[in-house]
């Protein structure tokens, strides 16, 4: 049995347009700074010594990580005007 060869036609009146980045220079680093700040709240209310009831371990430390993840989410919708 012979294969049926099978061909698709292109229309090329369609103008086929280059792939773009979903995200630019500017979110990828936007993301990495949120993350780094996000990692610095973890590291601030981490510690095996001390009071756990301290400023840096309730407040501080939420503050940071929370803010991070605003951050992220800010990177993610950043969009160069």
């Amino acid at each position: 049995m012979k294969k049926k060869e099978t061909t698709l036609k292109v229309n090329s009146s369609v103008p086929v347009e280059p792939k773009t980045m979903l995200f630019s220079k500017e979110n990828y680093i936007l993301t990495g700074a949120s993350l780094l700040v996000v990692v610095i709240g973890f590291v601030l209310m981490s510690g095996k010594t001390g009071n756990i009831y301290d400023f840096r371990r309730t407040t501080l430390a939420p503050i940071v990580v929370v803010s991070g993840f605003i951050l992220g989410i800010y990177a993610i919708f950043y969009r160069k005007k």
